[in-house]
């Protein structure tokens, strides 16, 4: 029993969570690579603003150039997979080598991936870009399902443990 036990570390926690953001983002990032026109489809018409209330107040922040919403969602899939290779380093670094090091990994991962659904979903797609109007392009409930993963695994890297 004792060894089971051994194994619930903050270390091994750390592992798991971090893990457990690198898979959902790597799998992410595959899914937009992989099927590219079905998230090309909700970046265009949430930046385009089309499916919002069309306010004229709000309407001038639409970004309505193909090349700009493409441009957007490059960066974006560019991000995901970034972060995921990261995550992945930073899990095996969580497994392997000095916890200091992983914990940086694992800091820089799960702050991309919270900027990323926080700041460019929540924040600039949600409130900028009024996607909260959107009935049918809406994605503030998965943003911040993405923000409250990613939070709970950084604040669990950042807990103090003995090595």
């Amino acid at each position: 029993m004792d060894r089971i036990l051994a194994l619930g570390t903050p270390r091994l926690a750390s592992a798991a969570l971090t893990g457990t953001v690198a898979v959902y983002m790597a799998l992410v990032a595959f899914g937009n690579i992989t099927d590219f026109g079905t998230n090309q489809e909700f970046v265009r018409h949430v930046l385009s603003m089309d499916t919002t209330f069309r306010d004229e107040d709000l309407m001038g922040r639409a970004i309505e150039s193909r090349a700009l919403q493409d441009a957007a969602y490059v960066a974006i899939i560019a991000w995901e997979t970034l972060s995921a290779l990261i995550l992945l380093a930073a899990t095996a670094a969580w497994l392997t080598g000095p916890a200091a090091r992983a914990r940086r990994a694992s800091t820089l991962g799960l702050v991309m991936v919270l900027l990323l659904f926080g700041l460019g979903f929540m924040a600039i797609g949600g409130e900028w870009f009024a996607m909260w109007q959107s009935a049918d392009w809406n994605g503030l409930d998965a943003a911040a399902r993405n923000v409250l993963l990613a939070g709970v695994a950084l604040v669990v890297v950042h807990l103090p443990a003995r090595e």
